[in-house]
């Protein structure tokens, strides 16, 4: 338990006391572009085999992770606009309504970065709000990627006002796509600005259970990962024992 024991002291019992705790936070993630129809199933085999919340898969395959995991209480999500977030906010919601009918519980959408640091606050406030409205209407989720990497401190603190005031239900730090990833700081960051009205959702690098212990620790409620599988058992091995 020695390398990881201080990290998880640290954590919030609330949410995490044992591997299954931890596993039910998060999105089991398959997003670069050459996945398989066999790696899809894969992906909702070990979801449904450690109860992860859900998989988070690219459009094309939101309908065939649907029916994989259709009966069980596994989510699937997809992503929006992703991973640049320059699209027509037309083209997010016309991406958002075809996933949701294809079966998706969750959407995650990049803002518009370009628009963000134009300060063009209508133009990005009114996207989150119209995808949030679309998602809900739906009984799903929406969780905008904010793409911390990319962002100044400043920025990245009118992101999450402007989202918490448009309705989402989550803001998120990265598509995993850029040069940087989910970082603690910008964790606490988040959570300091939306307090506890939404959630904060850690993603981009994270691959071993102290990095995932170290952003709960931060204020995340949900991590995106496609090291589940890793984590979930180096934690089994840390905190059940």
């Amino acid at each position: 338990m020695s390398a990881n024991s201080s990290v998880i002291a640290g954590a919030p019992a609330s949410l995490v006391s044992d591997w299954r705790s931890a596993a039910s936070l998060i999105d089991h993630t398959l997003l670069k572009p050459g996945a398989t129809r066999k790696e899809v199933t894969a992906l909702c085999d070990e979801a449904m085999r450690y109860g992860f919340h859900s998989v988070m898969v690219n459009p094309t395959n939101v309908a065939f992770a649907a029916a994989q995991v259709r009966g069980t209480p596994v989510n699937v999500g997809t992503v929006v606009g992703f991973p640049l977030g320059a699209n027509l906010t037309v083209t997010k919601v016309a991406e958002a309504e075809a996933a949701l009918r294809n079966g998706a519980h969750e959407l995650d959408t990049v803002l518009n970065i370009g628009a963000l640091k134009s300060r063009d606050r209508v133009l990005v406030q009114t996207e989150m709000r119209s995808l949030a409205q679309l998602a809900h209407a739906q009984g799903a989720l929406l969780k905008v990627i904010l793409e911390n990497g990319l962002l100044s401190q400043e920025e990245k603190i009118l992101a999450c006002a402007l989202a918490v005031e448009a309705g989402v239900d989550f803001v998120k730090t990265s598509t995993g796509f850029a040069t940087s990833g989910a970082t603690a700081a910008d964790v606490a960051l988040m959570r300091g600005v939306v307090g506890l009205k939404i959630g904060v959702k850690a993603a981009g690098g994270i691959r071993t259970a102290a990095q995932f212990m170290n952003m709960v620790d931060a204020g995340a409620n949900r991590i995106g990962t496609s090291a589940s599988v890793e984590i979930a058992r180096e934690l089994g091995a840390v905190l059940d024992h």
